[in-house]
């Protein structure tokens, strides 16, 4: 070959792999412009708490106590961050609300461990509204009057908990991207105070389909390699499909559509690993795919009886984390999968979708006052399940979590532009705020200090109160006024301020032993691109929400601004702190139970619009905020009447964990029945099995090998405890087993994981085993 054509041929092939290289640079250039912008992280915690003579939270029935679980509740938390900018931390609590003194903590932790990374500007911590958690964990009076004060184990369950989330989701920080989803669930809430919501200007209410948002919006967390690790979504409904006289904790419907979710996912990756089988909804066993079916009932009897109840045993506290069903201790390399179903504006929203009935007729509820021949006591809400409270549960957490699924398996709307936050402190009680006036132009009003009206007495058609406060009163009556005169006198001023409302309790003006409720409250919007999350401390009803909403969107997609039409707005209730309701000025004037607890006048939801737009022009213009006057931390001061546990003892000739009543000997049990077993137990305060479990069923591979297969983090398995007097040191646990279809047929056995406490204070682990018996 001559020189030339060798030139040629180097020329050629110079050319070709200079295309190639060019293709190449392209092709990772268009990859590195599709690559996700974010950083994302995800993590849960066990934040359950006192599962005994801990008052719960919501219904404030003093009578309402902790006395075993329904399955465990968690913190939640996402992180999103720009690479090297801005960040996001959200925080969903399986609880009934927020707490202010919980997010003081929790934020002090946090710079500690972080510094300057997380603080109150760009971190939400929300509830979701569970009436079946235990209370004792805010720092205003008002909300721990009936869990005998300040309740130290209840604040340190959530304060712990909410940080080894938040750990456990910074360190998962991995680069990935997020989808948002929205659509309609149509049969999870209905309005509980259809009269007040009436009373809205009828042009407004033609706007909407519905008299409550019926809308669940969705986030999909994807990671880059992993694929999708999470979700969290917002609907409205309230924590109230379990009752005012439930003692066992729950997440409530929201808690169990997580677990649901979450459940769904992982079984659903065993699945997909396993085979190409076509994703359905279901309710996932996790170890059908691992345990071999025997055939031979008779051989599984003979196998069964072999394996009878032993005395109660020493144990270590491992022990009961090391077989939890899902536990930490057995994760693969792969972050698990978060799925959070959060609150939203659902101060009118009853899960209770049958309707209010009288209990001694049968006949609805009056529609004005919620009343059966005048009482309050005797109007209940139905749920689906009526009359098993666990069944509506189980209903409405089910319908959200089928609809989660849908709008996740089909999310494609991806989320794309600035992280950014604004946050700011704002006194409540007594705020200007400008409203449009009557007849044209503004006028100046202003908000008052926190007040609970007569109506708030009478409690809801979700859990009614007592006396004869009835729901509409706008009056009240000598007779409570001077009960309440015993307490704090209401100025004139005061009086004038709250109109109609009839103050019953006179909270922001009470300051003895220390405040009765709050006067400084936080306001947050976080935004996520084209997302904003407005961070509201309490309970927006439907009308409410959907003016706040409107308000702040009108601002995001000003002329100005970078969002367009497509921004999606949602509210997080019950975020930060908590200050009860916040209803329309129209509903306010009905006096309903949410108008009655809207603590800080008429103008309250005016005083939220007004600054929220201040919060968002800051957001579009990209201009900082005041800070505010920062709320009282008021831990020092906090006073609890709650009885220690003493002692823990057994009848004479037992031991903690024996066997008290076991399951019949040669059982063989079908799917759907129930199976109950009774253990010498001991105070569940003594150690709250963080990350653990008390209740346990067991199934068995091969000759003699035990695989967890429930715990007390499960729907079917409920762990309830019982002593045969208040003060009593002697109890007993009881652990129900309803053998769901999905159960896998084989040999089963129970066990109960315990904690006993001696004369001289130590703790001592326990565990229980009962009797091995036949699943067909």
């Amino acid at each position: 070959m001559g020189l030339g054509s060798l030139l040629k041929l180097n020329m050629r092939r110079l050319f070709v792999w200079s295309c190639l290289l060019l293709l190449l640079l392209h092709i990772d250039g268009r990859e590195v412009d599709a690559a996700s912008k974010y950083l994302i992280g995800l993590g849960s915690y066990d934040i359950t708490g006192p599962a005994a003579d801990v008052n719960m939270m919501g219904y404030a029935n003093s009578e309402q106590t902790a006395a075993g679980v329904h399955f465990r509740l968690r913190s939640r938390a996402f992180i999103v961050a720009e690479p090297q900018g801005n960040r996001i931390l959200f925080v969903n609590l399986d609880a009934c609300m927020a707490s202010q003194i919980v997010t003081i903590k929790v934020l002090e932790r946090l710079k500690e461990r972080y510094g300057d990374l997380y603080t109150e500007k760009n971190v939400a911590i929300s509830g979701i509204h569970t009436h079946a958690g235990p209370g004792g964990y805010l720092q205003y009076v008002v909300y721990i009057v009936t869990s005998l004060g300040f309740v130290r184990q209840s604040f340190d369950a959530l304060v712990d908990g909410i940080e080894q989330s938040i750990i456990e989701a910074h360190e998962n920080l991995r680069p990935g991207s997020i989808f948002v989803n929205k659509g309609e669930l149509l049969d999870a809430g209905v309005n509980r105070s259809p009269s007040a919501y009436l009373n809205n200007p009828s042009a407004e209410r033609n706007k909407y389909k519905y008299d409550v948002d019926k809308e669940m919006t969705l986030l999909k967390f994807v990671d880059d390699d992993w694929g999708p690790v999470g979700s969290f979504n917002w609907f409205a409904t309230h924590g109230t499909s379990m009752g005012r006289t439930n003692s066992l904790i729950s997440g409530d419907n929201k808690g169990a559509a997580a677990r649901f979710m979450e459940d769904w996912f992982s079984q659903n990756s065993i699945e997909t690993e396993v085979s190409n089988v076509t994703r359905t909804i279901k309710l996932p066993r996790r170890i059908s795919n691992i345990i071999p079916i025997h055939e031979k009932h008779h051989e599984l009897l003979e196998l069964a009886a072999s394996f009878q109840s032993s005395s109660g045993k020493l144990a270590t506290r491992l022990t009961s984390v090391a077989r939890r069903v899902r536990s930490a201790l057995r994760l693969a390399d792969k972050p698990r999968f978060v799925s959070a179903f959060c609150q939203t504006n659902c101060g009118d929203v009853s899960p209770n979708v049958l309707g209010a009935f009288c209990t001694d007729t049968g006949l609805p509820c009056d529609f004005n006052t919620s009343t059966c021949n005048g009482k309050n006591e005797l109007c209940y809400g139905r749920g689906p399940g009526y009359p098993d409270e666990f069944e509506s549960t189980r209903i409405i957490g089910e319908r959200q979590f089928k609809k989660a699924v849908e709008l996740f398996n089909s999310a494609s709307e991806q989320l794309k532009g600035k992280i950014d936050y604004r946050h700011t402190y704002l006194n409540f009680s007594n705020l200007e705020v400008t409203i449009p006036k009557e007849g044209g132009g503004t006028e100046v009003v202003k908000t008052c200090p926190a007040a609970m009206g007569f109506a708030f007495a009478a409690g809801t058609t979700d859990g009614p109160g007592a006396f004869d406060f009835t729901q509409g009163d706008d009056q009240g009556n000598a007779f409570w006024r001077a009960v309440r005169d015993l307490l704090k006198t209401p100025g004139k001023e005061q009086e004038e301020c709250q109109q109609p409302k009839p103050i019953l309790l006179d909270t922001g003006e009470m300051k003895l032993p220390y405040d009765w409720a709050p006067s400084i409250l936080p306001i947050q919007i976080l935004r996520v691109g084209q997302l904003a999350i407005l961070s509201v401390p309490g309970e927006f009803t439907t009308m409410a929400g959907r003016r706040l909403r409107d308000a702040v969107k009108t601002v995001l997609t000003s002329a100005a601004s970078e969002f367009n039409s497509n921004v999606h707005v949602v509210i997080a209730g019950l975020t930060n702190t908590y200050s009860q309701y916040v209803t329309t000025h129209e509903e306010y004037e009905i006096q309903r139970y949410e108008g009655a607890s809207t603590l800080y006048g008429p103008h309250t939801l005016n005083a939220y619009i007004q600054e929220f737009k201040k919060l968002a022009k800051a957001t579009v213009t990209g201009q900082s905020v005041e800070a505010g006057p920062n709320p009282p931390d008021l831990l020092d001061k906090q006073l609890s009447f709650l009885t220690p546990v003493v002692v823990d003892t057994t009848p004479l000739g037992t031991s903690f964990g024996d066997v008290v009543t076991d399951v019949p000997k040669n059982s063989t049990v079908k799917r759907g029945d129930l199976v109950t077993v009774v253990f010498q137990s001991a105070c569940p305060r003594n150690d709250l099995m963080t990350e653990g479990t008390f209740a346990l069923v067991e199934i068995l591979q091969g000759k003699d090998t035990w695989l967890p297969a429930y715990d007390d983090d499960d729907f079917c398995l409920r762990f309830i405890w019982s002593r045969p007097a208040k003060l009593s040191p002697k109890s007993e646990a009881t652990i129900e087993w309803r053998i769901p279809s999905s159960a896998t047929p084989g040999v089963y056995r129970i066990k109960h994981f315990g904690a006993a406490k001696s004369l001289l204070g130590s703790i001592k682990h326990f565990t229980g085993t009962s009797s091995a018996f036949v699943v067909v």
